[in-house]
């Protein structure tokens, strides 16, 4: 058992590994932003934590992290405005990451996404640049830290039903698979209670091979 704490609680990942967690007797915190989620998340299972991770302080958010045993940051601005974008993409999961370590807290996973990195590839005239450049820079942050860190790099998402398997040698490519949000919640919710995935990357795609034979 453990109690997990997860930014970006009103997401759909978030709103799938919330009942994923409790269910192995977990315990799990999301926190949100907008007040009017909390019966929505609040029907997940978890406790809704009111609080707007882009404008928190690392203290403030060091305050809402302390106690717990691990840290899920599945938090994002959703595009579309790239000043936001690097707001909550880059500085906040970044002030969160030091937020842990001040709460006295190892371990941490990071959503982020398939081909993440300073060499994304992303042209600077593209949508998805600033998306690209913040999980690049917060991705890297993260590997530096002294955290028990894990990051999740599912490819494009979908809301396609779970399937329960997966293809971990998948790179970014146009026409790859997609990858169901619900199999990115499993691997989540394995990955957490899986100590041999603390300091790695885990690529991956909708596939063929179970997710307990990857994330053990």
């Amino acid at each position: 058992m453990a109690d997990i704490i997860i930014f970006g609680g009103h997401g759909k990942v978030a709103l799938l590994l919330a009942p994923l967690m409790i269910e192995r007797g977990d315990t799990v915190t999301s926190v949100i932003r907008n007040p009017a989620h909390a019966d929505e998340v609040a029907a997940t299972g978890a406790t809704p934590l009111v609080l707007d991770v882009e404008t928190a302080t690392q203290q403030q958010l060091a305050a809402a992290i302390a106690g717990f045993d691990a840290v899920v940051f599945s938090a994002g601005a959703g595009g579309g405005n790239p000043a936001r974008t690097y707001a909550v993409d880059r500085d906040a999961a970044i002030r969160s990451m030091r937020a842990t370590l001040d709460a006295g807290v190892r371990r941490y996973l990071m959503v982020s996404y398939l081909g993440a990195g300073p060499d994304h590839g992303v042209p600077d005239d593209n949508s998805f640049f600033a998306y690209a450049e913040a999980k690049a820079a917060a991705d890297t942050a993260l590997r530096a830290t002294d955290l028990d860190w894990t990051i999740l790099m599912p490819g494009a998402l979908t809301l396609d039903e779970p399937s329960g398997l997966i293809d971990p040698t998948a790179q970014r490519a146009p026409g790859n698979a997609g990858t169901s949000r619900a199999n990115v919640a499993l691997v989540a919710a394995a990955a957490l209670h899986a100590p041999a995935t603390i300091h790695t990357d885990i690529p991956f795609t909708d596939g063929s091979v179970p997710i307990a034979d990857v994330v053990k």
